[in-house]
């Protein structure tokens, strides 16, 4: 006999029901947890468990039962399961949850942070893990697991959760794999990265909307999630996808299976358990904006910037929501390109046309070997120039190498050495910096302001732009404007940001060679060109 699982439907019956009906409802109960010893509540919490999404996002309110969707799917529908926290002791709250399901502790060990047990006559291995320091996720390589769930996941780094989900996989045909992500709404600006990762459901301004729980398909391309129509396969042709191919013409590495994704809100109220404890009241005391992220799930309310984030996230999302597309796209002003070689860094290529950012291109370290890697990335910038606009290149590292091979080649190149010291002001003047780098950024912060009397700047819409661009902090000292060092940059993002520093060099105003030897030739004043002191 299949019991009904709503809790409020029992709570009712116990009330209403005779000593007699008690007795027998308490068999029914031992009767069932000997086969079930956890389901989802009905509601929400159910739809997230029953989808059939390989990515599952569940969140939204606090209260929703998140944490025990994971305990509860790691221990009766996994074989191997990986829990992830930002720091993993962290990770007590769900091992609580466990023992409560379970009614003991028997096959966990706190050291190795591991737990075998078998339920329902499947053996289990649930380990725990945290992804606080910048390198953690590199302990994960390889190790395979059918559940990967990352529990409060707007606490974590984007790159550090799509590294760690690649190795989500079974040898058990039979054992069904899948990511499970539980969050509330992001309190910081570093957790906005959800919002774009599952903005058809989040996002308020999304163009093609998706209802709870509805599937969606992704594949990521160049680095960017590509929404595609369908589950069918594809490969890349001429940098479109194609649907119509012969698979025997294409290596099984070149064909692209979309996965899929979805989103199911929870909410308080969804859990009923704590309906009846009088959480709700407790929620509702809390100040705003916390109060409507919390109880609400209000993904829109006030995330916070970082005091001291050198660009206003409201300022890069403004440029970005005014660009659009242009067939006719003007004549180009300024490249900027940060140069990478091996590894995992790519190498970035910014091309502006005036106040117009176009796409950027993003080139593999891995396909830059370093041996080669001058006059590989100096074929990269020369394919990608035109109008003979003006080179900007951090020469810190393989960049050096790539400058030599563009000045050998007629290419006008501008070395920048963010470690250089700046003559340059703030554009009211009141503010010096403390070198280059801090100028270079502060510029871009200078062309993002509403206010700029240069005009509005148009900045493509891409979630690894937006993050470096929101990532820049700052203080003052006493050389003047100083930002904060690469090396900390890195350990907010877990990466390098590339695309970023690229942007800013494009940014930069130098004048065209051309234009120079005409001005010089005709005399006139060039006091009005205010460049870099590069």
């Amino acid at each position: 006999m299949m019991l009904p699982i709503d809790p409020a439907y029992w709570d009712a019956f116990w009330e209403a029901a005779t000593p007699e009906q008690r007795d027998e409802l308490m068999w029914l109960l031992d009767q069932d947890l000997a086969k079930h010893i956890w389901r989802a509540q009905v509601g929400r919490q159910s739809e997230a468990a029953d989808s059939l999404a390989f990515i599952i996002g569940y969140g939204g309110s606090a209260g929703g039962g998140k944490s025990d969707l994971i305990a509860g799917l790691s221990l009766t529908e996994h074989q191997r399961t990986c829990i992830f926290r930002r720091e993993k002791a962290q990770t007590e709250g769900i091992v609580q949850r466990m023992t409560e399901i379970l009614g003991n502790t028997n096959g966990y060990s706190s050291q190795k942070s591991i737990w075998r047990t078998t339920t329902g006559d499947v053996a289990r291995l649930i380990e725990f893990g945290g992804l606080d320091n910048p390198t953690d996720h590199q302990k994960w390589q390889g190790r395979a697991h059918d559940l990967k769930a990352y529990d409060e996941v707007t606490e974590m780094r984007e790159a550090q959760v799509r590294f760690t989900q690649g190795w989500t996989r079974s040898s058990d045909p039979k054992q069904r794999c899948r990511v499970l992500k539980t969050f509330n709404p992001p309190t910081t600006a570093e957790g906005r990265w959800v919002i774009a990762y599952f903005a058809a459901w989040l996002d308020k301004n999304h163009p093609n909307p998706a209802k709870p729980g509805e599937l969606r398909y992704y594949s990521t391309i160049n680095g960017k999630d590509f929404e595609c129509p369908n589950a069918e396969p594809f490969v890349m042709f001429k940098g479109e996808p194609l649907y119509d191919f012969d698979p025997t013409d294409f290596r099984p590495e070149k064909i692209i299976r979309p996965k899929s994704r979805t989103f199911v809100p929870s909410r308080v109220t969804d859990n009923y358990f704590y309906v009846r404890s009088g959480y709700i009241e407790t929620l509702q005391s809390l100040p705003e904006p916390l109060r409507s992220q919390m109880l609400s799930g209000d993904f829109n309310a006030g995330v916070q910037d970082d005091p001291w984030q050198v660009i206003p996230s409201a300022w890069v999302e403004t440029a970005m929501a005014r660009w659009k597309p242009r067939e006719v796209k003007g004549e180009m002003d300024s490249i900027g390109s940060d140069v990478a070689a091996g590894g995992d860094d790519k190498m970035t290529i910014y091309c502006r046309h005036g106040l117009w950012f176009d796409k950027p291109i993003r080139i593999p370290g891995r396909e830059i070997p370093q041996e080669r890697a001058g006059p590989i990335a100096a074929g990269h910038i020369i394919m990608n120039r035109k109008d003979r606009a003006p080179v900007h290149v951090d020469v810190i590292g393989w960049g050096l190498s790539c400058c030599n091979f563009l000045t050998a080649n007629d290419v006008q190149t501008i070395p920048v050495n963010f470690a250089k010291g700046s003559s340059g002001k703030t554009r009211d003047g009141n503010l010096s910096f403390f070198n280059l780098r801090a100028e270079v950024i502060w510029r871009m912060r200078e062309a993002l302001d509403p206010e700029s009397p240069d005009g509005p700047v148009s900045l493509p819409n891409d979630p690894l732009l937006k993050a470096d661009l929101c990532s820049y902090r700052w203080e003052l000292r006493p050389g003047g404007i100083f930002i904060q060092p690469k090396d900390e940059q890195k350990k907010l993002l877990g990466r390098s940001p590339d695309d970023g520093d690229g942007c800013c060099m494009a940014n930069i105003t130098t004048m065209k060679q051309e234009t120079m030897s005409q001005l010089m030739n005709s005399a006139r004043p060039l006091d009005r060109y205010k460049e870099l002191d590069l």
